[in-house]
């Protein structure tokens, strides 16, 4: 097989990105994880970070129950103050959010309000590349994260993925994170095992990164065996309610929020020297019968998230959780929400600052229908570089000097 060939099967057959092809990345098992606790700083930080595909309601999930523009703006979707979870007397959480309330009222989780970036755009997927390259000019071909891996001397097991495949944010312009994915192998139509072997043959005309890329049909061959073993000791800590994982907004359907937080903490509770985790949560983009529907799926970030958080507690773990971008203010016709700007994030874990942070953006001043954003997302990002990573942040970012004070001790 030629390596136009080899190349333009490997990208369709959604093993990895065509971003992570570039860099080189390839498939892990959890022992090859496992296997870098000789290499760990036990003073080290570890930073997961949670996306949610789909553009997150973030005036459904934060909710603004004492401004009058909220139940102007949504008549059929403004939840009653009494069943909101209160934060203090202007704001209150999702009732799904029962888990990440009771942290809050730890002083363990910090609310994030108006975090976007400028000149937004509300496209899934330019939003989504925009938010991990962190690069909002000129969305590249690497990740915010991929380039702190850069830095670091490049081990792909510093920078763990769990999703089906690994996530541009996770590639650098030298090197790649590792992903171990979950759930079974997917082969195109027609595919037979003996042609997965053959592309697994090193070839002497193909480029390294070609090569790598190539590997990844081995590695993931063998990856199987390990999910098995894996689901088979985690059962305890999975909390599965039987539903199908649900579909991203970029077409892929990663394992259940629990199973991949459930990896994420083994991983973590046997040292590992990984440093970052990427895992993820679809089915946000919610155009009709948004506000229930919403609801549904907060709860299930809530449970598995909150319980993560509770196992972690004391060993350096801060979490972050954003989405590529918020709702409109007003509701549609459908009682659902199309697809809008700023929007909230999360920080939760050790030595996070508990509270509100960031100006609420006005409900009235919009822009083009849409919420002005008051924090930039690179501010997040450098305040997570700089706390958690220990790393300088303007490598990462383009020179980025922007932080977000006051988030983290």
């Amino acid at each position: 097989m030629d390596t136009v060939t080899r190349r333009r099967f490997l990208i369709a057959s959604g093993v990895t990105g065509a971003v992570a092809l570039a860099a080189g990345a390839t498939a892990y098992t959890l022992d090859d994880i496992l296997a870098t606790s000789v290499d760990r700083d036990d003073t080290a930080k570890t930073l997961v970070l949670v996306t949610l595909y789909g553009g997150n309601d973030g005036l459904n999930t934060v909710i603004p129950y004492a401004d009058p523009a909220y139940r102007t703006a949504r008549p059929g979707m403004a939840y009653n103050p009494a069943t909101i979870l209160r934060l203090d007397g202007e704001y209150g959480l999702n009732p799904g959010l029962t888990g990440l309330h009771r942290l809050y009222q730890d002083d363990r989780l910090a609310v994030i309000q108006g975090v976007g970036y400028p000149r937004p755009n509300r496209s899934h997927f330019q939003s989504m590349d925009i938010w991990q390259t962190a690069q909002p000019d000129r969305p590249g071909a690497t990740g915010w994260l991929g380039r702190w891996l850069d830095t670091t001397g490049g081990d792909p097991r510093l920078a763990v993925s769990f999703e089906p495949a690994l996530p541009p944010l996770l590639a650098g312009a030298t090197s790649a994170g590792a992903t171990v994915p979950g759930g079974e192998l997917a082969l195109p139509g027609g595919v037979q095992p003996a042609t997965i072997e053959r592309l697994s043959r090193p070839e002497l005309t193909a480029s390294p990164a070609l090569a790598r890329a190539a590997g990844c049909f081995a590695d993931l061959m063998r990856v199987q065996d390990m999910l098995r073993s894996v689901e088979e000791g985690a059962g305890e800590e999975e909390n599965d309610d039987g539903e199908a994982p649900t579909a991203t907004a970029t077409g892929g359907a990663a394992p259940p929020l629990d199973r991949q937080l459930a990896l994420v903490a083994r991983c973590i509770e046997g040292g590992a020297a990984t440093r970052v985790y990427s895992v993820s949560l679809g089915g946000f983009d919610l155009h009709a019968d948004g506000k229930d529907s919403q609801q549904a799926q907060l709860t299930r970030l809530d449970q598995p998230l909150a319980a993560f958080a509770d196992r972690m507690a004391g060993r350096g773990v801060v979490i972050a959780v954003y989405s590529e971008f918020g709702r409109r203010v007003h509701a549609n016709a459908s009682d659902g929400t199309d697809h809008g700007t700023a929007s909230t994030m999360f920080l939760l874990g050790d030595g996070v600052r508990g509270g509100r942070h960031g100006e609420p953006p006005s409900l009235t001043d919009l822009d083009d229908g849409d919420l002005r954003h008051t924090v930039d997302f690179r501010d997040v990002y450098a305040t997570l570089l700089a706390g958690v990573l220990g790393s300088d942040p303007g490598r990462s970012l383009d020179g980025w000097s922007g932080r977000l004070e006051g988030v983290l001790a």
